[in-house]
């Protein structure tokens, strides 16, 4: 496959999709639970943000700090007992940040069916020096057609991101010019 984000030779040379690919798992406990007796969905984006947090660091090769979680998406409630994998690897990548994507799976401790899947998330995270400036990161090398996939839709995320954060901006400006407070 190809490089899809192609960088000058003076930068750092790029990583495949597996390079930085993980999975984590955890059994889910009481002490997991909410209200309702389910996994509460502050425990699942905890595991999910550790994941991503990991998967960016390996492929940049240091720190990197969370910039935002778009798109969390619980499909189907967790349950005590349940054995939970999060697996995440990095879609794209900037100059120094990164977009992983994440899948959280469960499957009951105690049976042999499949894991369903229970969530998702995309994360987009700044990689970092020693002083919390960014630093550059490598472009990240799709190996798969699902990996060209990813990288693409991961572009799309990032246009609208980019395009509501100015028009936002815009609009507390024009707010702001006649005199409307926030």
């Amino acid at each position: 496959m190809t490089d899809l984000a192609q960088r000058p030779e003076s930068e750092i040379p790029g990583k495949p999709t597996s390079a930085s690919r993980t999975t984590l798992s955890h059994i889910m406990t009481g002490s997991d639970t909410n209200l309702l007796g389910t996994v509460h969905g502050g425990v699942i984006m905890k595991l999910v943000d550790d994941a991503a947090g990991a998967v960016a660091g390996r492929h940049s090769g240091g720190p990197a700090v969370t910039a935002s979680m778009d798109e969390m998406v619980f499909l189907v409630p967790v349950r005590v007992g349940d054995l939970v994998h999060v697996k995440a690897q990095v879609n794209w990548t900037g100059r120094s940040s990164m977009e992983v994507g994440v899948r959280v799976l469960a499957e009951r401790w105690n049976e042999s069916t499949p894991a369903t899947q229970v969530g998702s998330a995309y994360l987009v995270f700044a990689a970092v020096d020693g002083d919390g400036k960014p630093r550059p990161v490598p472009a990240v090398i799709a190996e798969t057609e699902r990996d060209q996939r990813r990288y693409q839709e991961a572009q799309i995320r990032r246009t609208h991101r980019l395009a509501r954060r100015r028009a936002i901006k815009e609009l507390r400006e024009k707010r702001a010019s006649e005199g409307l407070e926030d």
